[in-house]
């Protein structure tokens, strides 16, 4: 049953469609680099599309109808979106969920040191890399910095052309000949990816403070352009993320190569099918953004908190029908796509594939029935009729879709969010873009699938 290439049934207009999708969708990676970056541009767009916060609807004392488009924002770094049905929400509403977080090197609470006239910074890695991919490349700094006082300062360094970038250096072929025999895994250790900052010292220090004379430098540097103090790093999440744009692929600019498409291509196509949505729909649209996904979907952000679950609640109270029981039901008679990214299937390492099985690009949206890891472990199996739903939704919508496992069954695997969300009950299935080089500082996608993805998510979102 091998899937057709997408691009083959494309016409001059769907072609000029998707261009302009893929030009909005490398602007929203530039401006969101971190999950905070991103939930203020969505919010940015989203109040451009005629959403307003659900928290100030509620001060008001405004009740929530048939209609309204709403959202609510979690401690800046999660959000959902409602757009209102006439149906009642303990129908259950059509629910898209991806998460945008992305593998990263966050910087320690005491990360600043110096050592033989270089000035560091000392991290900590987030989600799965390979620690190896990291190193000798332009590196930019993204995150806020929490001062005493209450203020928080935003810190952007390494995307403006004006900007120095940053770089964690690697040992020179010469003398690597021990560090080569090491294995993948070892050959750079997470306690060594420390990010250069710094090289030139302060002058006419007095000569305790002379041996931090690159460090004090640099402290000067951050003082005086950001207004912070050594004791601020304390209180700061900064995120170390590769630096510049994301990039038109390929010589036939078929693809798109970029930081953190896992799984911000989803939460994009996810959130621009949500917008797109102007008439009041039958039943209540919602896309859910979260956190966490990378490291177990965890904390206040991520999918395993109360949020959405709250977010719900209100949403009830809002329209005059709150009780426990409407909540359950509305929870529970709710279909999903747990939208995230699939591994595309790459003939250099033909051998972590079986070809039957696989998600490949240009061939559009995948669902994959369930995840996990070798005996499905971790995975939400999704039902053999909601699949079949779905079928006939993405079919009758012309959506050019597939199916895929992740790689051979013994090879490996991975997790989503979906086993989180069928707790309550509800029909879920994860369904996504396929990456190339997941997880690596830059990842490559098709533009055929960015379209794909969202015609499907606004079949979906009409019809589910």
């Amino acid at each position: 049953m091998e899937r057709r290439n997408a691009w083959l049934s494309y016409k001059e207009a769907e072609e000029t469609e998707m261009e302009k999708l893929a030009k909005a969708y490398r602007e929203f990676l530039d401006k969101g680099k971190t999950e905070r970056e991103c939930v203020a541009e969505i919010v940015k767009e989203a109040e451009a599309a005629g959403y307003e916060s659900l928290e100030s609807k509620i001060k008001k004392g405004e009740k929530i109808k048939a209609g309204d488009k709403v959202y609510a924002v979690g401690m800046k770094k999660i959000i959902a979106l409602f757009h209102v049905g006439y149906e009642e929400l303990s129908g259950g509403m059509s629910i898209l969920c991806a998460h945008i977080d992305s593998p990263r090197l966050d910087v320690k609470q005491n990360p600043l040191y110096e050592d033989t006239d270089l000035a560091y910074l000392d991290t900590h890695y987030y989600g799965g890399v390979k620690k190896y991919q990291w190193v000798t490349l332009p590196l930019a700094m993204h995150g806020v910095v929490a001062k005493k006082d209450g203020s928080v300062v935003a810190v952007s360094i390494g995307e403006d052309e004006e900007d120095p970038v940053l770089y964690i250096t690697d040992l020179l072929i010469h003398l690597s000949g021990k560090q080569l025999q090491k294995k993948a895994a070892e050959v750079i250790e997470g306690e060594n990816l420390d990010i250069l900052i710094g090289s030139r010292p302060l002058a006419d220090l007095p000569d305790d403070k002379k041996k931090d004379a690159v460090k004090q430098n640099v402290l000067n540097i951050l003082n005086e352009k950001y207004g912070i103090e050594e004791e601020d790093f304390l209180s700061a999440e900064l995120e170390i993320v590769p630096a510049g744009k994301a990039r038109d692929c390929g010589l036939d600019r078929s693809m798109i190569a970029a930081y953190g498409q896992d799984d911000r291509v989803c939460a994009y196509t996810s959130l621009a099918a949500m917008l797109e949505m102007e008439e009041t729909p039958k039943r209540t649209g919602c896309c859910l953004l979260v956190d966490k996904e990378e490291i177990g979907s965890v904390g206040a952000t991520g999918m395993q908190s109360r949020f959405f679950e709250n977010s719900v609640a209100e949403l009830l109270d809002g329209m005059g029908c709150y009780s426990e029981l409407a909540l359950r039901r509305a929870l529970r008679n709710s279909s999903m796509l747990s939208s995230d990214v699939s591994a595309g299937y790459d003939p250099a390492y033909a051998e972590a594939f079986e070809k039957k099985n696989a998600a490949y690009l240009g061939r559009g949206i995948v669902l994959n029935k369930f995840t996990g890891a070798r005996g499905k472990s971790g995975s939400n199996d999704a039902n053999a009729e909601y699949v079949g739903a779905l079928r006939a939704i993405f079919d009758d919508a012309k959506v050019n879709w597939q199916t895929a496992e992740l790689g051979k069954v013994d090879v490996g695997g991975g997790g989503t969010i979906a086993y989180i969300m069928s707790l309550y009950g509800m029909e879920v299935i994860d369904s996504g873009v396929p990456v190339l080089s997941m997880h690596a500082p830059w990842e490559v996608t098709s533009k055929a699938d960015i379209y794909e993805a969202k015609k499907a998510y606004v079949a979906f979102l009409k019809n589910a």
